[in-house]
């Protein structure tokens, strides 16, 4: 591995957001700065699609004075470079796999097909100007293949808080932390706990559009007695949480990574998923290390019944779960990355 290298990591953001992708370059450029000078450049950016290459242009005229570049999600890839990597989060789903969904305002007209297919074509170039693409996992590079033809390497990495996750007693709830918003389909959790018979709690925690629609939810589902919802909680708050908990509800839709089932596996709990929930898919195997359910409300509220009455069950995925990730680290990752 190289050493003692100069390193910009580059990142985008939607300026007073920060979620899973913020965390991640912030855990990278500490693994880097173990052995290597890094650091992390951010430039905002903005997803409509009348905004859509205004971030992209930025970053090509971005100076990056470094040895190395690493670049992440978009559009940071479009940065200029020499020595480029690509480490990718993910692309502009919302103009991809998302078209025409709900929470994407890149549609199937004439206006949106063209913007598409522009950006397909923009993606291919500044990808393709880098001496090797990884992707955080295979679901990255299955969408990278399908869209744009082109090959990424998945690289697997601990999630934030791995080494201070721990398995706890099981209490009388389920967990479920992540932003509350569409493609994380928090309501289903609402609605599969309205079919959940065993009385069990579930704690539901996170900022997003969607806090109070789902509380207006859980009032009309008659569930409200039986669900939390804290909003953001701190670290410690978290640990805990995810220590004292039955099992995880996670069901998101085709997840990039899914730092949630991670930090439940090194929390020593079972993830209870769907199978239309894609990166969160490489980890949870049915009946293995959690449930995998059709992601309707009452297939969830069934498996949540069924960790909720059986501790041993529940115990031996959560046990399986934790051995899956003990090998994750950042050396190899950093090594992978560093390599010519």
């Amino acid at each position: 591995m190289l050493s003692g290298m100069d390193i910009v990591v580059c990142g985008a953001q939607v300026p007073f957001m920060r979620g899973g992708a913020e965390l991640h370059m912030d855990n990278l450029v500490a693994a880097l700065n173990r052995e290597h000078r890094a650091e992390l450049v951010r430039l905002p950016a903005a997803w409509e699609k009348e905004r859509l290459f205004d971030a992209a242009l930025a970053w090509r005229l971005v100076p990056l004075d470094a040895e190395l570049v690493i670049a992440t999600n978009f559009p940071s890839y479009f940065a200029r470079h020499p020595n480029k990597v690509v480490w990718l989060f993910h692309q502009h789903r919302g103009a991809y796999d998302g078209a025409d969904a709900p929470w994407s305002d890149i549609g199937l007209d004439d206006d949106s097909l063209e913007t598409q297919r522009q950006l397909s074509d923009w993606d291919v170039r500044a990808l393709e100007e880098a001496r090797h693409v990884f992707t955080t996992s295979r679901t990255v590079a299955d969408r990278l293949a399908r869209y744009n033809g082109l090959t990424g390497e998945p690289l697997y990495h601990p999630p934030p808080l791995h080494d201070r996750l721990h398995p706890g007693t099981a209490g009388d709830y389920v967990f479920c932390p992540t932003r509350l918003e569409h493609n994380k389909r928090p309501h289903l959790l609402v609605e599969a706990l309205a079919h959940a018979r065993s009385g069990v709690r579930a704690v539901l925690a996170g900022r997003g559009t969607l806090l109070e629609a789902l509380r207006s939810e859980a009032d009309r589902r008659g569930v409200a007695a039986r669900l939390e919802l804290p909003g953001f909680v701190p670290d410690d708050e978290l640990v805990r949480l995810y220590a004292g908990a039955r099992a995880v509800v996670y069901a998101p839709f085709d997840e990039d990574y899914g730092y949630v089932t991670l930090q439940a596996f090194y929390a020593g709990k079972p993830v209870i998923t769907a199978s239309d929930s894609g990166g969160v898919l490489e980890w949870v195997e049915d009946g293995v290390t959690g449930l995998v359910t059709d992601g309707s409300p009452e297939a969830l509220g069934a498996a949540i019944d069924r960790l909720a009455t059986d501790e041993a069950l529940a115990r031996r995925l959560g046990d399986a779960g934790r051995a899956a990730v003990a090998d994750l680290g950042w050396d190899r990752v950093i090594s992978r990355l560093l390599r010519p």
